[in-house]
């Protein structure tokens, strides 16, 4: 999978492209990238990559004809790249956007980070072929949202992470369910202890009440994703009696106990 950045700071993507995960994944050549500056295509004396928005108006405008030079400049490298904006009017990045995505042949993703006070709509209309938000609210530039994106994509490549499980298993990956915590060594640290059910040895048992608890953590912790899917109201409800038998302490190590309701015990029976 290959990663064109096109941006005014090549060095905020090459001090992340070479760390963690994405540099394992050079190293492992099953992960590439490069950067291309837009005032690399700029004629005057300054390299002005922006303007004064017509109409007036606070901020500054990033140049349409510097961006189109530089993804022209994207597809001579692969034709088929897909221009990505970064942008807030853009589609909200999500896990099944990325899994989608990671299956595109050829995988050359060019993502373009906008600046200033944007970009010059032409542009947009032009040369981009789908934008993308990460969610609402303003970042001073694109490279950051543009580098989750990148690295979201990166980590789904057969080989780049230690475990090919690992991208199964996190949260989104199936059924939009949030992935049950996570515990090593000691087995108690400051009086909340590692919950006994992970330490029984029986496999086929940890992991049907990790899965009980994926259930209860996205139902109180994410009511958006809950309702995003059709749930199996028996087993939510079976998840939640067996939670409410477990002790105090390991439900607060669950970061179940102040979501859980007290309810009368023949409310839940099944």
């Amino acid at each position: 999978m290959h990663f064109h950045f096109v941006t005014l700071f090549p060095e905020l993507i090459e001090a992340f492209m070479s760390s963690g995960v994405m540099g394992q994944g050079q190293k492992k050549s099953l992960l590439s990238y490069n950067s291309t500056n837009p005032r690399e295509f700029t004629s005057d004396i300054h390299q002005s990559v922006d303007d004064r928005p017509f109409g007036g108006g606070d901020g500054m405008v990033m140049l349409a004809e510097p961006l189109a030079k530089a993804v022209d400049f994207c597809r001579q490298e692969e034709p088929e790249t897909l221009v990505v904006y970064l942008s807030p009017q853009g589609q909200r990045w999500s896990d099944q956007k990325a899994r989608a995505l990671a299956e595109r042949k050829p995988a050359h993703f060019t993502l373009v980070c906008g600046r200033y006070a944007g970009v010059d709509q032409r542009w947009i209309e032009t040369h981009v072929d789908e934008e993308v938000s990460l969610g609402d609210f303003i970042l001073s530039g694109g490279e950051l949202a543009a580098l989750a994106v990148a690295d979201s994509l990166g980590r789904l490549v057969p080989g780049v992470l230690g475990n090919r499980a690992s991208s199964e298993q996190d949260s989104f990956a199936q059924e939009q369910l949030l992935e049950c915590p996570q515990f090593t060594r000691p087995r108690e640290f400051r009086e909340l202890p590692v919950p006994e059910f992970l330490l029984s040895g029986n496999h086929k048992d940890i992991e049907a009440k990790r899965r009980a608890v994926s259930l209860l953590r996205t139902r109180f912790l994410r009511p958006d994703l809950w309702q995003s899917q059709s749930r199996d109201e028996r087993e939510f409800l079976q998840a939640l009696s067996w939670a409410l038998t477990l002790p105090e302490t390991e439900l607060r190590s669950l970061g179940l106990q102040a979501e859980l309701p007290i309810p009368k015990k023949e409310s839940y029976s099944s």
